[in-house]
């Protein structure tokens, strides 16, 4: 279904991981206003329960945009369903953005045989500078590999750093792990945040800083504690310049509904605490954070829930990703949620104009 209140005409996008944004000419209504720092452009439910060759497009928990029109969904795998990846069409006009699915990739290991969601657990995505190549973080082990585009096969895995491993093997919490990755516009950052805790470190996550070029090596270089929102999980980041960072936070209450935030904060000048055994009692060292949009806050716009939420709007996002400007001078920014392969969560593509700027 598509939103018909807000009427957009169309806006250029940037490619996430590059310098330049181009222009866009994307307006926003006063009535579409979400905080100081959002509003909402629209919003899309077209890949709801849709297949494309074979495939169930379900479960997308990461959004990259791969061109200006084109963008790359990453499935957050279902029992032993192939790990794989989406390229859309993704364009804004009237109504809200326009989305259509043009391929799917199964991603695989070196040998050629496909990952499943036994052993990859899809959930951070970066589409590389040259476009030819992602990187793909699991919450399985946890990790992050290099696959190429064209055939999904591996190239490459960066090192993890033992205690962010899956107990007993390291401190981290089934299922709670690598949820978010992302990349500095001069592709020589990475950021891979933990969706919950270590085990010695209280209510804190942490965020691994990786240093390298884009297409070649990584490696971690520093971790800085992040603190959610009670109840909420960190389960994406968006890079900026100069150490900014978006960070989304969702929870999920039974009966009630979703809970999703989306904070700007920086590890500009914050602590590097890779060597802290515990941050449980080192609350000073968290990134402090500048909340941008509470969706909750969005007006619906049409939008239909298919269980309990305290705004029809919501669903279970997962998934973020940042286009070109508006005519204000503010940023497109995407979200998307990941259904799980239900019949009571949607698949839902949103567009916000969001300020990000100091």
């Amino acid at each position: 279904m598509w939103s018909r209140r807000l009427l957009v005409p169309a806006v250029g996008l940037a490619v996430l991981g590059a310098g330049g944004v181009v222009p866009g000419e994307a307006s926003v209504r006063p009535d579409a206003v979400c905080s100081p720092s959002a509003s909402l452009l629209g919003f899309s439910d077209a890949l709801d329960k849709r297949q494309l060759r074979g495939t169930d497009i379900a479960g997308l928990s990461a959004l990259g945009l791969a061109r200006p029109d084109r963008a790359v969904a990453l499935v957050d795998n279902i029992g032993t369903s192939p790990a794989r990846i989406y390229d859309l069409s993704l364009r804004l006009g009237h109504g809200g953005p326009r989305v259509v699915p043009r391929d799917v990739t199964t991603l695989k290991r070196p040998d050629g045989s496909p990952y499943t969601g036994a052993d990859f657990d899809g959930e951070g995505l970066v589409v590389e500078k040259s476009g030819r190549t992602i990187l793909a973080s699991s919450e399985t082990e946890p990790s992050i590999r290099r696959f190429t585009r064209s055939d999904g096969r591996q190239s490459a895995e960066l090192p993890v750093p033992a205690r962010f491993r899956v107990a007993p093997a390291g401190e981290a919490a089934r299922n709670q792990t690598f949820e978010s990755l992302a990349a500095t516009p001069d592709g020589r950052t990475l950021y891979a945040g933990m969706e919950g805790p270590l085990s010695p470190d209280g209510p804190r996550q942490r965020i691994i800083r990786y240093d390298g070029r884009s297409g070649r090596d990584y490696r971690p270089s520093a971790q800085y504690a992040y603190q959610t929102d009670p109840a909420l999980g960190l389960v994406e980041l968006v890079a900026l310049r100069h150490g900014g960072l978006l960070a989304l936070e969702r929870g999920f209450t039974a009966g009630v509904g979703n809970t999703v935030r989306v904070y700007q904060t920086s590890t500009a000048g914050a602590a590097d605490v890779s060597d802290v055994p515990s941050l449980a009692s080192l609350p000073q060292t968290a990134l402090k954070k500048k909340l941008l949009v509470d969706v909750v806050t969005c007006p619906p716009s049409g939008a239909t829930a298919k269980q309990p939420q305290p705004n029809p709007l919501l669903d279970n996002i997962e998934g973020m990703a940042l286009g070109g400007h508006t005519r204000d001078g503010r940023r497109v920014l995407y979200l998307v949620s990941d259904d799980n392969g239900g019949a009571t969560q949607t698949t839902r593509l949103y567009a916000l104009a969001v300020d990000v700027r100091g």
